[in-house]
């Protein structure tokens, strides 16, 4: 696990660099979902950079779609595009917009933002490749202060409906949104029971625990049930002073608290 260790912390660096270079985007759910990303992209996916259009290839939906630095920096350091575009975060005419938008940036699957509508579309792809008898998985990474719109219900309805074994759902559970914790603004707890009375095969794990992670990725190829992976994390992981301050939701550091924080992740 050490590669994937090293390549999260190289993450965690891009994510503080761009989001303090441009002074605009949400570094709390970027760290938290870290690694997340990283299992995904540089262990369980089949994904292949220089052909990312591949039809046979998996699938990754960002349906929390303003945590966009933590894959755009999973896809810069995968090779999908350069490392050195990353520091053009959410400027004019820079592909890497503070929402992802599938036609400007390879290794985009879907345009996400608006909350809900990325499991949604997860499912679509998901419905698709079952009805191609298509060997490819789909996976799609929610906000747990997104699972209080409703519109993920009615997806997470339809994937047990249609029997989506190839979808697999993983709810960032850091416990805060933007104006607090979850279960002050509208709680969706239990989470787990949830999911599980939709139909959905359910796994707890330690979201900042590689194996936990990976182990749970590779069992949704046994089920023949979507998965939905609670993975349980922390906001602004491995930032001392962003750490579960949900105040850090959709704030950039300063060029003082940028320095302080890649001090920490040496």
């Amino acid at each position: 696990m050490q590669h994937l260790e090293v390549t999260a912390k190289k993450i965690r660096r891009h994510i503080i660099e761009m989001i303090g270079t441009a002074n605009s985007g949400h570094p709390g759910g970027s760290l938290s979902a870290t690694e997340i990303v990283t299992s995904l992209y540089f262990d369980v996916m089949n994904i292949d950079p220089e052909n990312p259009a591949d039809p046979k290839r998996d699938r990754f939906v960002l349906s929390k779609g303003h945590a966009a630095p933590v894959l755009y920096a999973a896809l810069a350091e995968k090779g999908f595009f350069p490392v050195e575009e990353l520091k053009t975060l959410r400027q004019i005419n820079s592909r890497l917009q503070g929402h992802p938008a599938k036609h400007k940036l390879p290794g985009i699957e879907s345009s996400t933002g608006s909350l809900g509508q990325g499991i949604s579309t997860a499912v679509g792809m998901a419905l698709a490749g079952k009805l191609d008898q298509s060997d490819y998985r789909v996976f799609c990474l929610l906000g747990d202060g997104e699972i209080q719109e409703g519109q993920v219900w009615e997806a997470a309805m339809a994937a047990a409906h249609y029997k989506l074994s190839n979808l697999v759902a993983i709810v960032d559970n850091n416990g805060l949104q933007i104006d607090g914790s979850i279960s002050d603004v509208m709680s969706p707890n239990p989470i787990d029971k949830k999911w599980a009375s939709f139909g959905w095969e359910v796994i707890t794990v330690d979201g900042h625990d590689f194996k936990q992670i990976i182990d749970a990725l590779n069992k949704g190829k046994s089920t023949d049930k979507p998965l939905l992976i609670l993975a349980k994390t922390t906001k602004g992981k491995c930032i001392s002073f962003m750490e579960n301050l949900a105040d850090w939701h959709g704030k950039a550091p300063s060029a003082e608290q940028v320095q302080c924080a890649l001090e920490e992740l040496k």
